[in-house]
């Protein structure tokens, strides 16, 4: 029986290897950002105006910088072994408190922290707490040495505008200038850290995994769509009570994050992976990795909390008593929200097939064009009836995408089943001659 023989500990980070899967410990992670992701829907939910709503984005896109340095982390890195477990758990607690401190990110709230210093500073504590690990690790290298400073520089900018952002209301005599001076501070930190990272990723931004990268980004979608059903189930604070119109909306609800679900985990998902298993060149990697799962997995992320924003109200609204039984008329902000939400979703789908064979799937363009379009006539319709539109068009386009497969979804799923199943009689062959 195997005894653990040859494997040491050791307090420093260890290389993870190109065969290497998602750990427990990172679904740990992962937890706090089910918790960010449905406090943000909740408090812009609160006041949705179209400034608040920009500043949800913000806040959508700097968790989603944040996430990505753990997936980076964990993919050059085994994140429970050495010392990656507690730099793991302070960046947890950080990630935590920021989203505790969010709503006083823009305007200190009071209390026995200003609020801004307290968001600003989880934000310093989680991204140089990642980029610590991947400096101590290159600290014999001088090549990848080269670019140390500033890959600390782009946080340290970052977290003083933000800083410097959210102590802007009440020091300007103008309300009007405050707001926008801030909304362009955020956007200004928010470019600092993701044009440093496309600059410096070809020298040190190195996907050694491809299965642990795909699958990382595939949670984070999971996690997301989870969200959106949280959103439904929650509805309004004082519950849902069983009426036609609730039971209505929260079928159709389910219907739609299914065939998003679908949309993405039925081949996408599994297409990706495949392609970056077969990136040899270490550049063209880091393309589709960059362009395919960072960069445009944050728009599908944003598409689907868009959604569950817009469920959130939609509930809201159904279930009050001084409104209509199938709800007032929708509007054209909020189906701007829901729509633009799920066509948003679908077109980043469409662009990750594009980088990842060339293939320009029209099911999910045609679906984007008819959810943009529809924008000004369901906005005159009662909001349950723009919710059933919205799952006709959805499941419509998701149903063409899939029978228009022609034999190539059957291919990608036969080459994953033999992945799983070649990988399983590998891990049963060690098992019996260790355990």
């Amino acid at each position: 029986m195997g005894n653990g023989r040859g494997v040491r500990w050791s307090w420093t980070a260890r290389r993870s290897a190109p065969g290497s899967r998602t750990t427990r410990l990172e679904l740990f992670y992962d937890l706090v950002f089910v918790f960010a992701f449905l406090s943000v829907t909740t408090l812009t939910a609160s006041a949705l105006t179209p400034v608040n709503l920009y500043r949800f984005l913000l806040v959508l896109a700097l968790l989603w910088w944040s996430w990505t340095g753990f997936a980076r982390m964990g993919n050059a890195f085994r994140a429970d072994q050495g010392l990656l477990p507690l730099v793991g758990v302070v960046t947890v607690a950080a990630t935590f408190l920021l989203v505790l401190s969010t709503p006083s990110a823009f305007a200190n709230r009071g209390g026995w922290l200003p609020g801004p210093l307290v968001f600003a500073g989880c934000y310093f504590v989680i991204r140089t707490a990642q980029l610590t690990v991947f400096a101590w690790a290159d600290r014999a290298d001088p090549v990848r040495r080269r670019g140390l400073r500033m890959r600390f520089l782009a946080p340290t900018v970052a977290t003083v505008l933000l800083f410097i952002a959210g102590t802007l209301p009440g020091r300007l005599p103008q309300e009007r200038a405050a707001v926008w001076l801030q909304l362009a501070l955020w956007t200004l930190a928010l470019l600092v850290e993701y044009l440093t990272g496309m600059i410096l990723g070809r020298q040190w931004w190195v996907v050694l995994s491809a299965g642990h990268w795909a699958e990382r980004h595939a949670l984070i979608v999971l996690v997301a769509l989870g969200e959106s059903i949280i959103a439904l189930g929650l509805g309004p604070k004082r519950g849902l009570p069983l009426t036609g119109p609730v039971v209505v909306a929260a079928l159709l609800g389910v219907v739609i994050v299914a065939a998003l679900w679908w949309a993405y985990f039925d081949t996408l998902a599994f297409a990706l992976e495949q392609a970056l298993h077969q990136a040899r060149d270490p550049a063209a990697r880091l393309r589709l990795a960059r362009t395919a799962y960072t960069f445009l997995h944050l728009p599908m992320i944003g598409g689907t909390i868009l959604y569950a924003l817009g469920l959130k109200d939609l509930l809201a609204e159904a279930t009050s008593p001084a409104t209509p039984t199938w709800g007032p008329p929708l509007g054209v902000f909020w189906a701007g929200i829901l729509f633009g939400g799920i066509g948003l979703y679908l077109l980043s789908l469409a662009a990750c097939w594009w980088l990842a064979e060339r293939r320009v799937r029209i099911p999910l363009l045609v679906t984007v064009l008819a959810l943009v379009a529809a924008v000004p006539a369901v906005a005159l319709l009662h909001e349950l009836n723009a919710l059933v539109v919205l799952a006709v068009l959805t499941g419509a386009g998701v149903i063409w995408e899939t029978r228009s497969e022609d034999g190539h979804r059957r291919r990608v799923r036969e080459l994953a089943l033999e992945e799983q199943i070649a990988a399983e009689a590998e891990q049963s062959r060690w098992r019996r001659g260790h355990l």
